[in-house]
């Protein structure tokens, strides 16, 4: 076993219980300090993690004990903390979307060197999508000719008591929920070379329903309803849909539809979930077993894949979604098509790994 890898968080809001479930006790990763722009929370939060330090924003970025920092700001922070740590000559992992600004993200990359810089989501790491990979990689659906990828929500407001970011810029279910389904779709059918979009604002207002603020009317200042068409390098097209103007549908997540097959795909914003084929001829959908992905996985995973000697949940590719996703709302506002300018790998298949063989082993395994 090698000496475990190790972590600085910043940031400590709701979506960090959900990684300091995943890493907290692993034995690969080690988190060795956290910090919050409200003290008291960073204090509370290292006394639940042996040998875990409370730290000022800014001497976490500088503490060299530190190899990695996991960044888990609002959106509008992602880009300073990632070039700061970045600065301070770590690596650096981030929530989604990389960055707000196209422009941030490429200083990102461009300021990473020979550091890592990754980002989310990894819950594309898990038996979902990767299952789904396989099927396309073995020709299960015979050559992808298309996809769908539809999200649709009333709203933010109807559950969140402080959903005001979701409507200023940088928000909108583009950013807010695109991340999960495009980076599926590349996983799936390879880098886009060119988006046209289109979109929509219901209404200029919202009113919030639960919680301390209950009937307060907040601003809108982004579209709610963005639509758009991918065009694969390999030659698929996806037709994407991300709403907070719904109510419900019944559509799949996402479909991918091969000249042999169609397959459903689970929820991308989960690890797991059944992988469904119908093929041509055939009687119905048949229900895949998972065959690839880190089973049981959560958000965090992506960090313990890269500690394990593996860049999956790579920044280039969170490059290249966050071009897919500002593009879009450019060709909507533009009402033209548009050729994107960067490109991603496909990541490499992660071999069917069972909870016990992940939370097991070493970073250099």
């Amino acid at each position: 076993m090698g000496e475990p890898h190790r972590i600085g968080i910043v940031g400590l809001g709701v979506i960090s219980k959900q990684y300091l479930e995943t890493l907290a006790s692993h034995p690969g990763v080690r988190i060795v300090a956290v910090a919050d722009l409200d003290a008291a929370r960073a204090e509370s939060v290292a006394r639940e993690i042996d040998g875990c330090r409370a730290l000022s924003v800014d001497r976490l970025m500088a503490d060299p004990f530190v190899e990695t920092i996991l960044n888990l700001t609002i959106p509008a922070a992602h880009a300073g903390i990632a070039l700061a740590a970045l600065a301070g000559g770590k690596n650096v992992y981030g929530e989604k979307p990389f960055a707000v600004m196209f422009s941030d993200a490429e200083r990102i990359m461009a300021a990473a060197g020979s550091a890592w810089a990754g980002g989310a989501p990894d819950t594309v790491l898990g038996t979902g999508v990767q299952t789904a990979r396989r099927v396309v990689d073995e020709g299960g659906i015979g050559r992808p000719v298309a996809a769908t990828a539809t999200w649709t929500s009333s709203g933010h407001e109807r559950w969140h008591p402080h959903p005001d970011f979701y409507y200023r810029q940088g928000g909108g279910p583009l950013l807010d929920m695109g991340p999960y389904y495009l980076t599926s779709l590349v996983h799936l059918l390879g880098p886009v070379v060119r988006v046209t979009g289109s979109s929509s604002r219901s209404r200029d207002t919202r009113i919030i329903a639960s919680g301390p603020r209950a009937g307060e009317r907040i601003p809108v200042e982004v579209d709610t309803h963005i639509t758009g068409s991918l065009e694969h390098l390999g030659g698929a097209v996806s037709t994407v849909t991300f709403s907070f103007d719904g109510v419900a549908t019944d559509a799949a997540p996402i479909e991918v539809h091969g000249e042999t097959g169609s397959m459903s795909v689970p929820d991308p914003n989960t690890f797991d979930g059944d992988v469904r084929v119908h093929a041509q001829g055939g009687s119905g959908w048949t229900l895949v077993p998972p065959s690839a992905g880190y089973e049981s996985a959560g958000r965090g995973i992506g960090v313990i894949d890269f500690a394990r000697g593996h860049r999956r949940a790579s920044g280039q590719l969170a490059l290249h979604v966050l071009e897919i996703m500002t593009e879009l709302m450019r060709s909507a506002r533009e009402g033209r098509r548009i050729d994107l300018t960067t490109t991603a790998e496909r990541p490499e298949l992660v071999p069917l790994t069972s909870k016990r063989e992940w939370c097991g082993a070493s970073p250099s395994a």
